[in-house]
Protein backbone atom coordinates (compact mmCIF):
# COMPACT_ATOMS: atom_id res chain seq x y z
CA UNK A 1 0.00 0.00 0.00
CA UNK A 2 1.36 3.42 -0.97
CA UNK A 3 0.47 6.51 1.06
CA UNK A 4 1.59 10.06 0.29
CA UNK A 5 1.67 13.53 1.79
CA UNK A 6 1.63 16.53 -0.53
CA UNK A 7 1.40 20.24 0.23
CA UNK A 8 -0.22 21.86 -2.82
CA UNK A 9 0.42 25.59 -2.94
CA UNK A 10 -2.76 27.59 -3.53
CA UNK A 11 -4.88 24.59 -4.49
CA UNK A 12 -7.91 26.65 -3.41
CA UNK A 13 -7.35 29.27 -6.14
CA UNK A 14 -7.95 26.65 -8.85
CA UNK A 15 -11.68 26.31 -8.02
CA UNK A 16 -14.62 28.67 -8.35
CA UNK A 17 -17.33 29.22 -5.72
CA UNK A 18 -19.17 26.09 -6.92
CA UNK A 19 -16.04 23.87 -6.66
CA UNK A 20 -15.52 23.71 -10.42
CA UNK A 21 -11.96 23.83 -11.80
CA UNK A 22 -11.02 27.20 -13.32
CA UNK A 23 -9.19 25.72 -16.29
CA UNK A 24 -8.14 28.93 -18.05
CA UNK A 25 -5.13 31.17 -18.61
CA UNK A 26 -5.67 33.41 -15.60
CA UNK A 27 -2.92 33.54 -13.01
CA UNK A 28 -2.98 30.96 -10.24
CA UNK A 29 -1.88 31.71 -6.69
CA UNK A 30 1.57 30.42 -7.65
CA UNK A 31 4.09 32.96 -8.89
CA UNK A 32 4.21 33.17 -12.70
CA UNK A 33 2.00 30.08 -13.17
CA UNK A 34 -1.33 30.00 -15.02
CA UNK A 35 -4.26 28.05 -13.58
CA UNK A 36 -4.52 25.81 -16.61
CA UNK A 37 -0.84 24.86 -16.30
CA UNK A 38 -0.97 24.20 -12.57
CA UNK A 39 -4.08 22.04 -12.93
CA UNK A 40 -2.48 19.95 -15.69
CA UNK A 41 0.73 19.61 -13.68
CA UNK A 42 -1.13 18.48 -10.57
CA UNK A 43 -3.11 15.95 -12.58
CA UNK A 44 0.08 14.45 -13.95
CA UNK A 45 1.74 14.32 -10.52
CA UNK A 46 -1.26 12.64 -8.88
CA UNK A 47 -1.51 10.10 -11.71
CA UNK A 48 2.20 9.30 -11.57
CA UNK A 49 2.29 8.96 -7.78
CA UNK A 50 -0.36 6.24 -8.09
CA UNK A 51 -0.82 6.26 -4.31
CA UNK A 52 -3.67 4.46 -2.58
CA UNK A 53 -4.24 7.58 -0.47
CA UNK A 54 -2.80 11.10 -0.49
CA UNK A 55 -2.83 13.41 2.52
CA UNK A 56 -3.30 16.82 0.93
CA UNK A 57 -1.98 19.78 2.89
CA UNK A 58 -3.46 23.12 1.82
CA UNK A 59 -6.42 21.34 0.23
CA UNK A 60 -9.17 23.46 -1.41
CA UNK A 61 -11.33 25.72 0.74
CA UNK A 62 -14.47 24.77 2.66
CA UNK A 63 -16.94 27.39 3.80
CA UNK A 64 -19.75 29.43 2.31
CA UNK A 65 -20.67 27.74 -0.97
CA UNK A 66 -17.39 25.81 -1.22
CA UNK A 67 -16.57 22.26 -0.17
CA UNK A 68 -13.05 20.83 -0.07
CA UNK A 69 -14.48 17.32 -0.48
CA UNK A 70 -16.50 18.30 -3.57
CA UNK A 71 -13.56 20.17 -5.11
CA UNK A 72 -11.13 17.28 -4.66
CA UNK A 73 -13.60 14.77 -6.05
CA UNK A 74 -14.16 17.06 -9.05
CA UNK A 75 -10.39 17.17 -9.55
CA UNK A 76 -10.16 13.36 -9.27
CA UNK A 77 -12.94 12.92 -11.83
CA UNK A 78 -11.24 15.32 -14.26
CA UNK A 79 -8.08 13.20 -14.29
CA UNK A 80 -9.77 9.81 -13.83
CA UNK A 81 -7.86 9.18 -10.61
CA UNK A 82 -8.52 5.95 -8.75
CA UNK A 83 -8.10 8.03 -5.58
CA UNK A 84 -11.53 9.55 -6.13
CA UNK A 85 -13.02 9.86 -2.63
CA UNK A 86 -12.12 12.69 -0.25
CA UNK A 87 -12.52 13.02 3.49
CA UNK A 88 -12.05 16.18 5.55
CA UNK A 89 -12.05 16.64 9.33
CA UNK A 90 -12.52 19.90 11.24
CA UNK A 91 -12.82 22.69 8.70
CA UNK A 92 -10.92 25.95 9.21
CA UNK A 93 -11.08 29.54 7.98
CA UNK A 94 -7.64 29.76 6.33
CA UNK A 95 -8.68 28.49 2.85
CA UNK A 96 -6.18 25.66 3.47
CA UNK A 97 -7.87 22.47 4.61
CA UNK A 98 -6.27 19.13 5.41
CA UNK A 99 -7.89 16.30 3.46
CA UNK A 100 -7.28 12.72 2.38
CA UNK A 101 -8.00 11.66 -1.21
CA UNK A 102 -8.13 7.86 -1.38
CA UNK A 103 -9.02 4.80 -3.43
CA UNK A 104 -12.26 3.39 -1.94
CA UNK A 105 -11.64 -0.01 -3.54
CA UNK A 106 -8.55 -0.42 -1.37
CA UNK A 107 -9.68 0.86 2.02
CA UNK A 108 -12.34 2.27 4.31
CA UNK A 109 -11.60 5.61 5.98
CA UNK A 110 -13.45 7.42 8.76
CA UNK A 111 -12.84 10.73 10.54
CA UNK A 112 -12.13 9.68 14.12
CA UNK A 113 -10.95 12.59 16.31
CA UNK A 114 -9.57 11.75 19.75
CA UNK A 115 -9.56 13.68 23.02
CA UNK A 116 -12.29 15.68 24.68
CA UNK A 117 -13.40 19.17 23.70
CA UNK A 118 -11.96 21.74 26.10
CA UNK A 119 -13.42 25.05 27.15
CA UNK A 120 -11.84 28.41 26.34
CA UNK A 121 -9.46 28.08 29.29
CA UNK A 122 -7.94 25.00 27.68
CA UNK A 123 -6.70 21.64 28.91
CA UNK A 124 -3.17 20.47 29.75
CA UNK A 125 -4.09 16.91 28.70
CA UNK A 126 -4.26 16.75 24.89
CA UNK A 127 -7.79 17.94 24.09
CA UNK A 128 -9.49 17.45 20.76
CA UNK A 129 -7.49 19.19 18.03
CA UNK A 130 -10.21 21.79 17.40
CA UNK A 131 -10.07 22.80 21.07
CA UNK A 132 -7.61 24.72 23.28
CA UNK A 133 -4.34 23.39 24.75
CA UNK A 134 -2.88 24.90 27.93
CA UNK A 135 0.90 24.96 28.32
CA UNK A 136 3.68 27.14 29.76
CA UNK A 137 6.64 27.50 27.40
CA UNK A 138 8.26 30.65 28.81
CA UNK A 139 9.50 31.85 32.18
CA UNK A 140 6.51 33.79 33.50
CA UNK A 141 5.12 30.74 35.39
CA UNK A 142 1.74 31.32 33.74
CA UNK A 143 0.12 28.93 31.31
CA UNK A 144 -0.59 30.06 27.75
CA UNK A 145 -3.41 28.79 25.56
CA UNK A 146 -2.73 27.43 22.10
CA UNK A 147 -4.98 26.48 19.18
CA UNK A 148 -4.47 25.01 15.74
CA UNK A 149 -5.48 27.30 12.87
CA UNK A 150 -5.53 24.05 10.87
CA UNK A 151 -6.60 21.24 13.25
CA UNK A 152 -4.81 17.96 12.44
CA UNK A 153 -6.89 15.40 10.55
CA UNK A 154 -7.32 12.19 12.56
CA UNK A 155 -8.42 9.16 10.56
CA UNK A 156 -9.01 5.47 11.07
CA UNK A 157 -7.88 3.79 7.86
CA UNK A 158 -8.82 0.15 7.28
CA UNK A 159 -7.02 -1.39 4.28
CA UNK A 160 -8.87 -4.37 2.86
CA UNK A 161 -5.60 -6.33 3.06
CA UNK A 162 -4.14 -5.05 6.33
CA UNK A 163 -4.74 -3.87 9.91
CA UNK A 164 -6.44 -0.65 10.97
CA UNK A 165 -4.00 2.26 10.85
CA UNK A 166 -4.36 5.50 12.79
CA UNK A 167 -3.47 8.36 10.44
CA UNK A 168 -2.83 11.95 11.55
CA UNK A 169 -2.42 14.68 8.91
CA UNK A 170 -0.57 17.78 10.16
CA UNK A 171 0.04 21.35 9.03
CA UNK A 172 1.94 22.93 11.93
CA UNK A 173 2.37 26.63 12.59
CA UNK A 174 4.74 28.47 10.25
CA UNK A 175 7.70 30.13 11.98
CA UNK A 176 8.24 32.71 9.21
CA UNK A 177 8.17 36.30 10.59
CA UNK A 178 5.45 37.57 8.24
CA UNK A 179 4.76 41.28 8.69
CA UNK A 180 8.08 42.14 10.33
CA UNK A 181 9.39 45.57 9.33
CA UNK A 182 12.58 45.69 11.42
CA UNK A 183 15.18 43.20 12.64
CA UNK A 184 13.77 43.52 16.17
CA UNK A 185 10.27 42.70 14.98
CA UNK A 186 11.62 39.77 12.97
CA UNK A 187 13.27 38.29 16.06
CA UNK A 188 10.21 38.84 18.25
CA UNK A 189 7.77 37.33 15.75
CA UNK A 190 10.08 34.42 14.95
CA UNK A 191 10.41 33.48 18.63
CA UNK A 192 6.65 33.82 19.23
CA UNK A 193 5.88 31.68 16.18
CA UNK A 194 8.39 29.01 17.22
CA UNK A 195 6.89 28.94 20.71
CA UNK A 196 3.44 28.27 19.25
CA UNK A 197 4.79 25.71 16.78
CA UNK A 198 6.50 23.83 19.62
CA UNK A 199 3.33 23.92 21.71
CA UNK A 200 1.39 22.40 18.82
CA UNK A 201 4.02 19.67 18.50
CA UNK A 202 3.89 18.91 22.24
CA UNK A 203 0.10 18.65 21.97
CA UNK A 204 0.48 16.30 19.01
CA UNK A 205 3.08 14.23 20.87
CA UNK A 206 0.67 13.73 23.77
CA UNK A 207 -1.81 12.24 21.33
CA UNK A 208 0.91 10.02 19.85
CA UNK A 209 1.80 8.75 23.33
CA UNK A 210 -1.84 7.76 23.85
CA UNK A 211 -1.92 5.82 20.56
CA UNK A 212 1.34 4.01 21.25
CA UNK A 213 0.21 3.12 24.77
CA UNK A 214 -2.95 1.63 23.24
CA UNK A 215 -0.86 -0.45 20.79
CA UNK A 216 -2.21 1.36 17.72
CA UNK A 217 -0.57 1.21 14.30
CA UNK A 218 0.24 4.86 13.59
CA UNK A 219 1.38 7.18 10.81
CA UNK A 220 1.84 10.94 11.30
CA UNK A 221 2.34 12.90 8.08
CA UNK A 222 2.28 16.38 6.68
CA UNK A 223 4.04 19.75 6.71
CA UNK A 224 5.66 20.58 10.05
CA UNK A 225 7.28 23.85 8.93
CA UNK A 226 10.25 22.65 10.91
CA UNK A 227 13.16 20.26 11.14
CA UNK A 228 16.30 19.65 13.23
CA UNK A 229 18.78 22.49 12.75
CA UNK A 230 16.46 24.51 10.51
CA UNK A 231 16.92 27.88 12.23
CA UNK A 232 18.93 29.61 14.95
CA UNK A 233 15.97 30.03 17.33
CA UNK A 234 15.85 26.29 17.91
CA UNK A 235 18.75 26.70 20.38
CA UNK A 236 16.51 28.77 22.66
CA UNK A 237 14.17 25.82 23.17
CA UNK A 238 16.55 22.84 22.99
CA UNK A 239 14.65 20.80 20.39
CA UNK A 240 12.87 21.25 17.10
CA UNK A 241 9.17 20.49 16.88
CA UNK A 242 9.94 17.53 14.63
CA UNK A 243 12.21 16.02 17.29
CA UNK A 244 9.44 16.42 19.87
CA UNK A 245 6.90 14.66 17.65
CA UNK A 246 9.35 11.87 16.83
CA UNK A 247 10.18 11.44 20.53
CA UNK A 248 13.94 11.35 19.99
CA UNK A 249 14.70 11.19 23.72
CA UNK A 250 12.19 8.43 24.41
CA UNK A 251 12.73 4.64 24.44
CA UNK A 252 12.82 2.98 21.00
CA UNK A 253 9.36 1.49 21.60
CA UNK A 254 7.95 5.03 21.84
CA UNK A 255 9.91 6.69 19.03
CA UNK A 256 8.45 7.39 15.62
CA UNK A 257 10.73 7.03 12.61
CA UNK A 258 11.26 9.05 9.45
CA UNK A 259 14.50 8.36 7.54
CA UNK A 260 14.80 11.90 6.21
CA UNK A 261 14.53 13.44 9.68
CA UNK A 262 17.12 10.93 10.88
CA UNK A 263 19.66 12.20 8.36
CA UNK A 264 19.37 15.71 9.81
CA UNK A 265 20.05 14.35 13.28
CA UNK A 266 23.25 12.64 12.11
CA UNK A 267 26.42 14.77 11.77
CA UNK A 268 27.82 15.44 8.29
CA UNK A 269 24.98 13.56 6.57
CA UNK A 270 23.34 14.53 3.29
CA UNK A 271 20.36 16.83 3.74
CA UNK A 272 17.24 15.82 1.79
CA UNK A 273 14.67 18.50 0.95
CA UNK A 274 10.95 18.50 0.24
CA UNK A 275 10.30 22.17 -0.57
CA UNK A 276 11.82 24.84 -2.80
CA UNK A 277 11.02 28.53 -2.29
CA UNK A 278 12.12 31.51 -4.37
CA UNK A 279 13.74 34.31 -2.39
CA UNK A 280 12.84 37.58 -4.09
CA UNK A 281 15.54 39.47 -2.19
CA UNK A 282 18.49 37.25 -3.09
CA UNK A 283 17.02 36.03 -6.42
CA UNK A 284 17.88 32.45 -5.42
CA UNK A 285 16.01 29.34 -4.29
CA UNK A 286 15.86 28.12 -0.69
CA UNK A 287 15.51 24.37 -0.18
CA UNK A 288 14.14 22.89 3.06
CA UNK A 289 12.97 19.63 4.59
CA UNK A 290 9.48 20.37 5.91
CA UNK A 291 7.34 17.37 4.94
CA UNK A 292 7.51 14.05 6.77
CA UNK A 293 5.87 10.64 7.09
CA UNK A 294 6.55 9.24 10.57
CA UNK A 295 5.79 5.64 11.44
CA UNK A 296 5.29 3.82 14.75
CA UNK A 297 7.78 1.09 15.73
CA UNK A 298 5.41 -1.85 15.44
CA UNK A 299 4.02 -0.84 12.07
CA UNK A 300 7.53 -0.26 10.79
CA UNK A 301 8.69 -3.73 11.84
CA UNK A 302 5.62 -5.38 10.31
CA UNK A 303 5.69 -3.66 6.91
CA UNK A 304 9.36 -2.93 6.10
CA UNK A 305 8.44 0.47 4.64
CA UNK A 306 10.30 2.45 1.99
CA UNK A 307 10.13 6.23 1.59
CA UNK A 308 10.60 8.47 -1.43
CA UNK A 309 10.77 12.23 -1.85
CA UNK A 310 9.57 13.02 -5.38
CA UNK A 311 12.11 15.79 -5.86
CA UNK A 312 12.49 16.99 -9.47
CA UNK A 313 16.27 17.36 -9.20
CA UNK A 314 17.41 15.14 -6.33
CA UNK A 315 15.63 11.92 -7.32
CA UNK A 316 17.12 10.41 -10.51
CA UNK A 317 13.82 8.97 -11.77
CA UNK A 318 12.04 12.31 -11.43
CA UNK A 319 14.93 14.22 -13.00
CA UNK A 320 15.23 11.86 -15.98
CA UNK A 321 11.49 12.12 -16.68
CA UNK A 322 11.26 15.65 -18.11
CA UNK A 323 7.44 15.69 -18.10
CA UNK A 324 7.32 14.71 -14.42
CA UNK A 325 10.18 17.04 -13.53
CA UNK A 326 8.41 20.01 -15.11
CA UNK A 327 5.07 19.01 -13.57
CA UNK A 328 6.55 18.88 -10.05
CA UNK A 329 8.03 22.36 -10.47
CA UNK A 330 4.77 23.81 -11.82
CA UNK A 331 2.37 22.08 -9.43
CA UNK A 332 3.63 23.34 -6.05
CA UNK A 333 6.53 24.70 -4.04
CA UNK A 334 6.51 21.42 -2.06
CA UNK A 335 7.16 17.95 -3.44
CA UNK A 336 5.26 14.77 -2.54
CA UNK A 337 6.62 12.25 -0.07
CA UNK A 338 5.47 8.62 -0.28
CA UNK A 339 5.75 5.56 1.91
CA UNK A 340 5.22 2.03 0.64
CA UNK A 341 3.97 -0.42 3.27
CA UNK A 342 4.40 -4.12 2.59
CA UNK A 343 1.88 -6.03 4.68
CA UNK A 344 2.65 -9.69 5.33
CA UNK A 345 0.23 -12.08 3.58
CA UNK A 346 -2.77 -13.17 5.62
CA UNK A 347 -2.94 -16.68 6.97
Amino acid sequence: MRLATYNVEWFASLFDQKDNLINDNSWSGRYDVKKRDQIAALGHVFQTLDADAIMIIEAPNSGGTQSSKAALETFAKRFKLRQNTAIVGFENDTQQEIALLYDPTKMEVTHDPQGVESGETGSRIAPRFDSVFKIDLDTDAEADTVTFSKPPLELALKPFDGPIIRLIGVHAKSKAPHGARTREEEVRISIANRRKQLAQCIWLRQRIDDHLAAGDELLVMGDFNDGPGLDEYEKLFGQSGVEIVLGVNKPASETLFDPHASTLLAPRSARPTTARFYNHKTKTYLNALLDYIMISPKLRSQTQPTWKIWHPFDHPQCFSDKTMCDALLTASDHFPVTIDLNFPPKG
